[in-house]
């Protein structure tokens, strides 16, 4: 940015005594050695005489080479006054329409999985670079491309949305890591031989469906390395398949950067409505409430009575044999699932007592049913940690960490009871009650009826949103400031999304 202040001071020049005035600036208008000459040959008394009246004239034509030069770095956009205009009055009626869709987002920034450009490459030459956003940002590429978020979902450092344009047509973008091409293949425009590690605006990317005028994306879902894309046709895969979490046959020493591979998941029934990452496994959920699963089952995760990798999608038994269910979570190698009539069923990685209500041992490699004496309304497993809603809109927490208690409590085998004062009920809110509840690898976020946001867990590059000096993790519910109504959060490893719609 040109700053123009000017300090000004009369000078005699030594040679006919005329009075001018020399003028410098507080804030390089224009470069310091164009300056640096005039003012040392002003003291030389060499200088052209510089009258009141011509300073303005030559002021600009000093001044003009620079901004020239400005605009060829690409430090500003030249656009007509009627095209900003236009564009500002397009963004104005979007942003003022009713319950307009919004997304914000905040956590690590280096990724790029935040979506905002500005943050990582720099627009002017003085900007700094951006390591984290510990408070809810918006999105603006959204609002600014005429795109409505359907559904989002946050993997290790990278993002997926499913996005509708004006062609109503929903297609799925993303944004974040992509050295696994999780995000599928993409170039540099500036080095058209440059494969894109990171991707740090969301792009489109691109499925082989059949027909792609009619057909569209329903569900995405994502994992470490991986990303899984249920459309109207059949599945599809991108990104690490070193365990086959991808449905597809396990390549030895298969190169996953710059792959092109779009891989169309075969040998499932063609109901899947729902498909769900964990860090290395996928499953996949039918609209009868069948489960379907593959990729890593070290930690028996993949709930198919064993320990070692399966690339071809299987049915899974055990417990939830005969249910229904109708929601499933698993953010690390631990697995939750909620069944029609709210019974609750676990399996996988046990190491911090996630499924102590069961087993004594660190691993189950077969849904079992945990016993507890609430009917189960959403479930969220975690890392270390596990959470349930009941039908009473209660949340209940057990494992290891900043369970969301207060901070004497870090660990616990059994369920414990979060306050709702902790939510916000008290007595000027009776009727607040907490209706939805998700996870990250070390946080938790919940949603109240009335569309705000609490979190708690680990502060992870300022995931959970609540700007603090110091990075400190958050032992209890705390509310989020978003500018907006929540209506469903996403969360990652250490960044968080909420898609929003504006207060009515």
């Amino acid at each position: 940015m040109i700053r123009n202040t000017i300090a000004k001071e009369f000078l005699m020049c030594g040679i006919c005594g005329t009075k001018f005035l020399r003028y410098c600036t507080a804030g390089n208008i224009t470069s310091s050695k164009r300056f640096s000459q005039w003012v040392t040959c002003s003291e030389k008394q060499n200088t052209t005489h510089l009258p009141d009246q011509d300073f303005s004239k030559w002021i600009k034509q000093l001044v003009k080479p620079s901004l020239s030069q400005i605009s060829k770095r690409g430090y500003s956009q030249k656009a007509s006054r009627s095209d900003k205009s236009k564009m500002r009055k397009e963004l104005n009626e979007l942003d003022n329409m009713p319950k307009a869709e919004r997304v914000y987002v905040w956590g690590c920034a280096a990724t790029g999985a935040l979506g905002i450009s500005s943050y990582v490459r720099h627009q002017e030459k003085k900007q700094k670079y951006l390591a984290q956003m510990s408070r809810p940002a918006r999105l603006r590429f959204l609002l600014e491309h005429n795109l409505v978020a359907k559904s989002v979902d946050c993997g290790y450092g990278f993002t997926a949305l499913i996005l509708k344009g004006r062609d109503r047509k929903s297609k799925l973008y993303g944004c974040g890591i992509n050295t696994d091409s999780q995000l599928g293949f993409h170039k540099s425009s500036e080095k058209p031989d440059m494969v894109l590690d990171y991707i740090t605006e969301p792009v489109l990317i691109p499925l082989p469906l059949e027909d792609p005028d009619s057909s569209e994306v329903i569900d995405v879902s994502c994992g470490r390395a991986h990303t899984v894309v249920l459309t109207t046709e059949r599945v599809f895969s991108l990104g690490h398949n070193a365990y086959g979490q991808c449905g597809r046959g396990i390549v030895e020493g298969e190169i996953h950067r710059g792959s092109q591979i779009i891989n169309k998941v075969l040998d499932l029934p063609n109901d899947v409505i729902k498909v769900v990452c964990g860090q290395d496994h996928t499953f996949y959920l039918t609209s009868g409430g069948q489960v379907y699963s593959c990729g890593l089952g070290a930690d028996g995760q993949t709930g198919l009575q064993h320990y070692h990798c399966e690339w071809k999608p299987s049915l899974v038994r055990g417990d939830i044999e005969g249910e229904k269910i109708v929601q499933i979570s698993s953010k690390g190698d631990c697995v939750l699932a909620v069944s029609e009539r709210g019974d609750l069923f676990g399996w996988g990685n046990s190491e911090y007592g996630q499924l102590s209500a069961i087993t004594d041992q660190t691993q189950v490699s077969v849904p079992r049913n945990l016993p507890l004496p609430h009917s189960i309304s959403k479930a969220a497993a975690a890392g270390s940690k596990c959470a349930v809603l009941t039908d009473k809109n209660d949340v209940l927490v057990w494992g290891f960490g900043a369970l969301g208690v207060g901070p004497n409590v870090t660990t616990s085998s059994t369920p414990q009871t979060i306050p709702p004062t902790l939510f916000g009920r008290n007595e000027m809110a009776p009727d607040k009650l907490v209706k939805d509840i998700t996870c990250g690898i070390n946080h938790f976020a919940a949603r109240t009826n009335d569309f705000e946001m609490y979190v708690w867990g680990k502060n992870q590059k300022g995931c959970l949103g609540i700007y603090v000096a110091q990075q400190l993790d958050q032992s209890y519910p705390f509310r989020v400031s978003v500018p907006a109504e929540v209506m469903r959060i996403s969360c990652g490893v250490d960044h968080t999304v909420a898609m929003c719609r504006a207060f009515s």
